[in-house]
């Protein structure tokens, strides 16, 4: 274990330190990542869970296996080269210390969601709470000494975009298994999403007043269209590439979602939030994945059973080799192609997906 870890700490200095050798402005000073397993770029490597992607052949085409829960790159990763940034380390990892903090940290962690509860079968995950008490040791103690007055590192902050995908793992990772979790027995879909909206409300709140302003939610994706909810619902002969009434509960977090920033820009002055629509999105690419130049929609890349949902991608699996190809890349997570196009309609000029504003003109602010 000890030799592992210090093989991905060894990968991680020379990825990140080559990554800082950019000669181009960035967009913003720094890029802060909170969420799950679709932008974890390691930090559960750190932590003793079940929810890990530190093997082969995750990160097939990123070079090596680095804890990101997929083929390549994250969204998160060209979200910070859009916005001119290196790709952020971990939060946990010892990269972590140096200098290159001063760019962004990334604090997602696998199967982590808006409620404390959410994951627990896993094992160790750091949920959002938690995530965001990683985020005041940062400031306290990584940031504060590289600014020469608090006023400095307040403007910093001001400037930095803080990245937010949470709310999955709240639904296929507790609601949707009533047999170990309550949630489901409690509160009906409507109330359940209230819930968190409310709590993540409150969460958002404590970000702002550690000093974070300018803040991009990313809405949930269709997970009725997941190879793993394919798998578990859908038939042999079941023709529908979605289970409806899994993104019908999508829908109703990702309404209050979009509202929230409307409710937050009022009450926390000087703030800035904007909503990316990830679900209009990616069930276009499941419906009509012709159009993105992708051909298989609901099959993982590397999987088991039908639709590749049985078991997600395990150690030295043979994965699909036209993984281009493919909008999943295992039973939960996109390939990095899929990743691309979605960090390339949200973190680009346009307003499509984004509400009310781009993140260019967010970054402009």
């Amino acid at each position: 274990m000890k030799c592992l870890l210090f093989y991905l700490v060894f990968l991680e200095l020379l990825w990140f330190g080559y990554g800082q050798s950019s000669n181009h402005q960035p967009l913003a000073p720094a890029f802060f990542v909170f969420g799950d397993s679709l932008v974890d770029c390691g930090n559960n490597n750190y932590i003793p869970t079940l929810a890990r992607a530190n093997y082969l052949p995750y990160g097939i085409d990123f070079g090596f296996p680095t804890g990101r829960f997929c083929n390549g790159r994250t969204v998160a990763d060209y979200g910070a080269m859009y916005l001119g940034l290196p790709l952020v380390p971990p939060f946990l990892s010892p990269v972590s210390i140096v200098q290159n903090v001063l760019r962004g940290l990334n604090y997602a962690s696998a199967a982590a969601g808006i409620l404390e509860e959410t994951g627990q079968h896993f094992g160790a995950r750091t949920s959002f709470s938690e995530q965001i008490s990683q985020f005041e040791m940062t400031i306290e103690l990584k940031l504060r000494p590289f600014f020469q007055t608090p006023d400095d590192l307040r403007k910093y902050l001001a400037k930095s975009i803080i990245g937010i995908n949470i709310g999955s793992n709240d639904y296929i990772n507790n609601y949707l298994i009533p047999d170990r979790y309550s949630s489901s027995k409690i509160y009906s879909g409507e109330d359940y999403a209230n819930l968190l909206i409310k709590t993540l409300s409150a969460q958002i709140s404590r970000l702002y007043n550690l000093g974070a302003r300018k803040m991009v939610l990313g809405g949930t994706g269709p997970l009725g269209c997941i190879p793993s909810q394919l798998y578990m619902v859908n038939g042999n002969n079941n023709t529908s590439k979605c289970v409806t009434k899994i993104n019908n509960l999508v829908s109703l977090f990702n309404s209050g979602l979009k509202d929230l920033p409307n409710t937050l820009n009022t009450t926390l002055p000087g703030s800035f939030f904007i909503y990316q629509n990830i679900y209009d999105l990616f069930h276009d690419m499941v419906v009509n994945p012709s159009r993105y130049g992708l051909v298989i929609p609901d099959k993982a890349c590397c999987g088991s059973g039908r639709y590749g949902g049985a078991l997600t991608c395990l150690p030295l699996q043979q994965p699909c080799l036209e993984r281009n190809q493919y909008v999943f890349w295992d039973a939960f997570h996109p390939t990095e192609t899929a990743n691309k196009i979605i960090a390339g309609e949200t973190f680009s000029n346009s307003a499509k997906y984004s509400y009310p504003i781009s993140l260019y003109e967010l970054v402009k602010l």
